[in-house]
């Protein structure tokens, strides 16, 4: 039998032999479906498992099967991995995504966002772009759009959101740079305008103050999450402190861009100084040395998204939260 989690009406009409409107007409109670084709659909259901869920159902008849998908960063390899699982876990309860880039501009996501309520969206999901305010979040909402952030968060809206367990992440990965006796450590990347910056760098600092060796300001540099970014926060942490032994990067890609500019400078990642990242992107372990990092588990943000998708409730915001690992590699 097939996991009754992954099974979709697909799955159902190829087994019956019929078509998948056949088996959504079955679903709803249709009389416009013969007995014996009602039959055939039935047996399939319960030899495959599936789960009609009625909640995503209602959510796709009160206004289409669209359901738009708006990332912040699409020239980001982590982003267009997450946007990778989202469309797959959001087709696999019969809706479909449509996949935008707001190239973390607000002002691009308002007008996209514009646009696409032309087209009676039945969710937005977004990861929202630095300057989005909740007034203007809870005002989608209050037009009767669902919304689910994800990746960051916006202090008092009213919405659903789903978030990988930063503070826990770079905790670890912190931890972990500990445990190797290094003492002079810096936080490299990211923005005090977005919220997982903050999530990110309270890891890190309370997990070395925890230890006894609170970080100096100076050594907590922020910087775009892009590899120039990582290369000018590298850059001004060697002018502060020539002699860092560790840096726990935003991300993987900064890290690769503090990589690039030790390298600039003879020194060797891994050996004179430990680098950790964060997202565990699939070139980070083919890197040499191969990055330590902490991953993030996109399938599972795509499967809490459509589980809010399915459970929406006007009103009642839910936070979820996902548990983040930490990979040790060559690099630190």
């Amino acid at each position: 039998m097939i996991n009754s989690k992954s099974v979709t009406v697909f799955d159902v009409a190829r087994v019956a032999g019929v078509s998948k409107s056949t088996v959504s007409l079955v679903l709803t109670g249709s009389s416009k479906v013969s007995e014996k084709s009602r039959e055939k659909v039935q047996k399939a259901i319960i030899d495959t498992g599936y789960i009609y869920n009625r909640d995503a159902a209602s959510l796709r008849s009160r206004k289409s099967n669209l359901v738009a998908i708006i990332i912040n960063d699409l020239s980001n390899p982590y982003s267009a991995q997450l946007a990778e699982g989202l469309e797959r876990q959001i087709r696999q309860i019969g809706l479909f995504p449509i996949l935008v880039n707001s190239g973390e501009n607000v002002d691009t996501q308002d007008q996209l966002v514009q646009r696409l309520k032309e087209y009676k969206i039945a969710a937005f999901i977004m990861c929202p772009a630095p300057g989005t305010t909740a007034e203007w979040t809870n005002k989608l909402v209050q037009q009767g759009f669902p919304i689910i952030h994800i990746m960051r968060e916006i202090e008092g809206a009213n919405v659903a959101t789903v978030l990988p367990d930063n503070i826990a992440g770079t905790s670890l990965a912190t931890q972990h740079i500990l445990d190797k006796g290094h003492r002079k450590i810096a936080f490299l990347g990211g923005n005090e305008r977005i919220s997982d910056y903050h999530q990110r760098l309270a890891g890190f600092v309370n997990t070395m103050t925890a230890h006894g060796t609170p970080p100096p300001q100076e050594l907590c540099i922020q910087s775009e999450t892009t590899r120039n970014g990582g290369r000018q926060a590298m850059a001004e942490v060697l002018a502060v402190e020539p002699d860092i032994e560790a840096v726990v990067c935003f991300s993987d890609v900064v890290a690769y861009g503090a990589i690039e500019h030790m390298r600039f400078h003879g020194k060797k990642p891994g050996k004179d100084i430990a680098v950790t990242g964060f997202d565990d992107l699939k070139d980070s372990r083919l890197m040499s040395p191969s990055l330590s990092t902490v991953h993030i588990d996109a399938n599972k943000i795509g499967i809490a998204v459509c589980d809010l998708l399915s459970n929406l409730k006007n009103g009642l915001p839910t936070k979820t939260v996902i548990d983040v690992t930490f990979i040790a590699r060559e690099s630190g």
